[in-house]
């Protein structure tokens, strides 16, 4: 062997050590199968996933030299047609929504916005003294349902936008599947759900300027997965127990891919065609990012109590089985949660920029040992907290050795 080849020879080992050391240290291939088996309480729901109804879908995400992401999804037991009540999740297509309709009506999100009742279920509300000016706008009660889930500030959103602007608009985005046909407060049974309040936008010197009508859906929604029904009992609003399956099927519906994607599509939308976004002015955009991310002791106009919205409040992965202070800052969680009868679901953006670490994650769990709907007894806090924390962390270690 003559000097050059031994050189080339050397050259070529150490290379390929290199790359035999980077493979080993990167752990490029990724299973279920070996995270659900790291600990007990995923090894405990991933045994018995069609009573938990698991589904989870994690998205990796690698970006280019210049930035550009690129993502690759594994989904394990994602199924649309295996039910699970999305309760709050519908606060953040409705959130996008209403931040296109300002757009559309050209008035700032934070335009002082009254609400009026045309009928005995509806609310009338021409105050918010969480706000800084002591009036209700959309950028308002968008800021409290991404901090803290509010249920009233939805309704009122869902009474801007309207049932027939709701459907059509993700139709149109391609989203045929949702269902958004009621409220989550209020006394509004049946069609009376579908039926939205007036509301009135006013300038600064509380002058009326745009006014909408009180609508009524020109149209039924059908549940998209027919009749749905769950449990073999439950308790009535008189907390009479009714033995027979609680009735799903008038409620609302969003798949988890459904709510995976749109999250997606909000976070990402500067790489997509203009044609693809959300029709959102960019601050509007940044907004209810940063509100997605933020704990509630973060925020100045509502405050919150710290003892109960602590960090973890709607932050269920990684951190959902802890109720202490969240003292990593290096750790960004943007999601939308929901909880209710039993099922518990997060749909989150993770990143760390200082490891490089950066994913998507969205996961349901069903957990109602006695299949008892609305009787207060689900192991929420033994379950399924404890099981998305664990899986959240599980993946962010995973994230962590990944090559990018």
């Amino acid at each position: 062997m003559n000097k050059n080849q031994y050189i080339l020879f050397n050259v070529l080992l150490f290379v390929g050590l290199l790359l035999s050391f980077q493979l080993g240290k990167s752990q490029t291939y990724f299973s279920f199968d070996s995270i659900l088996n790291k600990k007990d309480i995923l090894k405990k729901v991933n045994a018995d996933l069609k009573k938990y109804r698991l589904q989870i879908i994690y998205t990796q995400i690698t970006r280019d030299v210049d930035g550009k992401p690129s993502f690759k999804n594994y989904n394990y037991h994602v199924d649309s047609s295996n039910y699970f009540y999305c309760a709050s999740l519908v606060k953040l297509p409705c959130s996008i929504l209403a931040l296109e309709k300002t757009k559309q009506l050209k008035i700032y999100s934070n335009t002082i916005m009254f609400t009026d009742s045309a009928n005995a279920c509806q609310h009338s509300v021409k105050i918010d003294t969480t706000s800084v000016n002591g009036y209700p706008s959309v950028a308002q009660y968008i800021k409290r349902m991404a901090l803290v889930s509010d249920n009233f500030a939805y309704g009122r959103i869902y009474e801007f936008l309207g049932v027939d602007y709701i459907h059509d608009r993700l139709a149109e985005l391609g989203y045929k599947n949702i269902r958004i046909a009621h409220r989550f407060d209020g006394g509004c049974k049946g069609t009376e759900n579908t039926n939205t309040n007036p509301v009135t936008f006013y300038d600064n010197k509380l002058k009326p300027f745009i006014k909408l009508d009180a609508q009524v859906a020109s149209k039924s929604y059908f549940h998209p997965l027919g009749e749905v029904k769950v449990g073999k009992a439950y308790m009535n609003a008189q907390n009479k127990k009714i033995n027979q399956p609680k009735d799903f099927t008038s409620m609302n519906y969003m798949s988890l891919q459904n709510t995976h994607s749109i999250l997606q599509r909000l976070i990402f939308s500067n790489y997509l065609p203009q044609e693809q976004r959300f029709d959102i002015i960019e601050d509007d955009r940044e907004f209810l990012i940063n509100h997605l991310t933020m704990y509630p002791r973060e925020s100045s106009h509502p405050t919150y109590n710290p003892k109960t919205y602590f960090d973890s409040y709607k932050k269920y992965f990684i951190y959902g089985d802890s109720k202490k202070p969240i003292t990593n800052s290096d750790i960004k969680i943007t999601n939308i949660v929901g909880q209710s009868y039993g099922f518990m679901v997060d749909c989150a953006y993770i990143q760390n920029e200082k490891e490089h670490v950066e994913f998507m994650l969205s996961a349901v769990i069903y957990t109602n040992e006695n299949q008892i709907i609305n009787d207060g007894k689900y192991q929420y806090n033994t379950i399924a907290l404890p099981f998305l924390a664990e899986l959240g962390r599980q993946i962010y270690s995973f994230e962590l050795k990944r090559s990018k």
